[in-house]
């Protein structure tokens, strides 16, 4: 199975924060339209792909939006203070580009502070490089988001892009649909809004479609790097199977389903215990009456960073996982 480097590299570039993922929406529609049997956009703005089957029904869900800041004030310098829109800390940001969805940029400055490790939002603002306050007050408004500036890279196995979260979990459900099997199952693939400030777009989704699995597709963190996680889970080795995270015991008809497959495939896997964090599926599963629920994990470095790291071998084994289940 190739790698569609370009497809990621689109994905990860496209400006969709959490609320303001209409730009995003749009790319995915335009790679699957011509592959699906109903395209829905729900009132929340979920991009819900159908193929049709009088079997079971099942639903995957990525999440479409990305971390990043919402602009609080523009003060009469014309700097910019903001707020997180997402899982940001400000010890992290310091120094770091970013770009509005109009293209224009700044970088991330901090008052003089006494004590570094008392770095604080409220400390820090964006200079977006102009000396003319009014161009700033014409230019930015309050509830303005922009996201992180950085360069898609890639080298034989591997790939550093912004929004890998949870872009690349947006990339397997396209491959997917476009490689869709021969099933009689009715297979929803959803590309949810507002998973980074609270799973919002799958509760409704979920509700929405009532299936009977669901299983979600996102980022998971590595233990094979030098930031301090002690887990199992790594770069290269496979499809990550979630056992648990904050949101979700994975139900064991899942556990055992996703596991069962990936071995009578020959599809490369690993389990998965995450001790933060949450997915889709953490919303998904307590909608209704109760939905049988897990998650295929992408082995992530540097989770809600400027450069997060994927194996692009672990990512066909996810394509393939996902397959395995649709049909």
């Amino acid at each position: 199975m190739d790698f569609n480097s370009q497809l990621i590299k689109k994905l990860s570039n496209c400006f969709s924060p959490s609320g303001r993922e209409s730009n995003v929406r749009e790319l995915i529609t335009n790679e699957i339209k011509d592959y699906a049997d109903e395209i829905n956009v729900d009132p929340l703005g979920n991009l819900i792909v159908r193929k049709k089957g009088n079997g079971k029904k099942i639903l995957f869900s990525a999440h479409m939006d990305q971390i990043g800041l919402i602009i609080t004030h523009v003060d009469e310098k014309g700097f910019l203070r903001f707020s997180n829109v997402g899982g940001l800390h400000a010890d992290e940001l310091l120094g770091l580009r970013m770009v509005f969805d109009n293209g224009l940029e700044g970088v991330i400055c901090s008052e003089k502070i006494e004590a570094p490790a008392k770095l604080s939002m409220s400390k820090l603002y964006l200079d977006v490089a102009s000396t003319q306050a009014e161009f700033v007050k014409k230019n930015f408004q309050i509830g303005d988001m922009c996201v992180f500036k950085t360069e898609f890279y890639e080298t034989d196995d591997c790939v550093i892009c912004k929004a890998a979260d949870d872009r690349i979990g947006c990339y397997i459900l396209i491959e997917a649909i476009k490689s869709h099997p021969a099933t009689d199952n009715d297979v929803y693939y959803v590309f949810s809004v507002q998973e980074e400030v609270g799973c919002r777009g799958a509760k409704t989704a979920g509700y929405g479609v009532n299936p009977d699995i669901a299983i979600a597709l996102d980022v998971t963190a590595t233990g094979d790097s030098l930031d301090g996680i002690k887990m199992d889970v790594k770069l290269g080795g496979g499809a990550a199977i979630k056992l648990m995270d904050k949101s979700l015991i994975t139900h064991p008809l899942i556990k055992d389903l996703l596991t069962n497959l990936s071995i009578k495939n020959n599809i490369k896997y690993q389990y998965e215990v995450l001790e933060f964090g949450g997915t889709d599926a953490g919303a998904i599963h307590m909608t209704r009456s109760g939905v049988p629920s897990g998650t295929i994990s992408i082995p992530t470095r540097n989770l809600h960073t400027s450069g997060e790291i994927i194996n692009k071998s672990d990512v066909n084994e996810c394509v393939k996982l996902v397959l395995a289940v649709a049909k």
